[in-house]
């Protein structure tokens, strides 16, 4: 339940911005560009050596953001995503190991799927979420569309990532099994090493905008 209350949450914002993080000193700017552009979601990829510190500051510093760890590739990865206080979890592919540790220690997770065989690996580990990666290369929505089709009954979810941009975002959105799309565009890294805070409030807010038109909220 936790864990769908999570995802609800994330379907309502719909968009993640993933970023991987080298300075910690860039991590409250970033936190508050994304604010003030009206999107409090992030995901901290574990990419860096800096992703635990990163983690455990913007938790701290910054409780109202709807706070994510990415790149979640071993069961140490996951458990201290929890520790140092994120909400949820993704990764790239699918490890049962890494899936149970998640559900082990209360850490909402979303694997990475590619393949239905990967789709039913997941649902037999009990997840209903499921990150599709890398979406552009493997097709983008239409891929989406058709590997959906035979588990819409079951209600699970794809959440988007690799390949998404300002130009496609309405395009994956507007597929019911879509609640939200994961992408780097929104605080591209040259963006936040240089310091560019209001380029990236300003690409929050378009993107606010565009799921506002799509799902027709004032």
């Amino acid at each position: 339940m936790q864990g769908q209350t999570i995802f609800d949450e994330l379907a309502r914002h719909a968009i993640i911005p993933v970023i991987a993080i080298d300075d910690i000193n860039t991590a409250l700017p970033l936190a508050d560009a994304l604010l003030e552009g009206g999107l409090p979601v992030l995901e901290i990829t574990f990419r860096t050596t800096a992703a635990q510190a990163v983690l455990e500051k913007l938790s701290s510093d910054r409780p109202e953001l709807l706070l994510g760890a990415g790149t979640v590739l071993t069961e140490e990865n996951a458990r201290i995503a929890k520790e140092s206080g994120a909400r949820f979890a993704v990764a790239p592919g699918l490890n049962p190991k890494v899936v149970e540790c998640a559900h082990a220690v209360g850490l909402p997770f979303a694997p990475g799927i590619a393949t239905p065989s990967d789709v039913e690996g997941a649902l037999a580990l009990g997840c209903s979420v499921m990150k599709f990666f890398p979406a552009g290369a493997l097709g983008g929505g239409p891929y989406i569309k058709a590997m959906a089709a035979p588990y819409s009954h079951l209600g699970i979810r794809f959440i988007a990532t690799g390949g998404i941009n300002e130009e496609n975002l309405a395009a994956y959105l507007s597929l019911p099994s879509v609640p939200a799309v994961g992408g780097t565009w929104i605080a591209q890294k040259a963006d936040v090493v240089a310091g560019r805070w209001k380029a990236i409030s300003a690409r929050c807010a378009k993107a606010v905008a565009t799921v506002r038109v799509l799902r027709g909220m004032p």
